[in-house]
């Protein structure tokens, strides 16, 4: 016996839990400035080092290009990853969301809740499938982004491959 979750149903557990696992993360204004408009993708959070070199060293490390998936109950493919956002400005507070793109081409968004306006760098944990919108073996590009005055801004972005 499997449980099935309406396709509606999945994607709001999914925005859930992204909007649940969204922290804050307390990093010096040097590991911030190293990868200022950039995502940083991984298996597990990344937890801050003695030193600044020591944590710009465990983000690197740390690092995905990729990240597989596994079929989840109802054999549709599923992909789990944590993100460290270091934000290019300040964000407006609220919502952001994480949006894929293939190409120029929208796939998919993640929606951030309670966002700090005043939060340099921001991570939480994902939980996306391809009944999000994502297909297994191709790469997007990852943007957290937000509406400013009327307007799409990118705070920042990765490539991930979804495999």
């Amino acid at each position: 016996m499997s449980l099935r979750i309406p396709r509606a149903g999945a994607a709001a557990i999914a925005m859930l839990l992204a909007s649940a696992g969204l922290a804050h993360a307390d990093l010096s204004a040097n590991v911030i400035k190293a990868f200022k408009g950039q995502i940083v993708v991984s298996n597990d959070e990344v937890d801050s080092s003695g030193n600044d070199k020591a944590t710009i060293e465990a983000f690197k490390k740390a690092r995905l290009k990729e990240v597989k998936g596994e079929p989840n109950g109802d054999d549709v493919q599923a992909w789990h990853f944590y993100y460290t956002a270091f934000l290019s400005a300040k964000p407006p507070g609220g919502t952001l969301k994480l949006e894929f793109y293939s190409g120029d081409k929208y796939v998919a968004n993640q929606s951030l809740t309670g966002v700090d306006a005043s939060a340099p760098v921001l991570s939480g944990h994902i939980d996306i499938s391809e009944d999000d919108g994502p297909t297994k073996g191709k790469t997007y590009t990852i943007k957290l982004v937000a509406e400013v005055k009327g307007k799409e801004v990118v705070f920042s972005t990765t490539p991930l491959a979804l495999n």
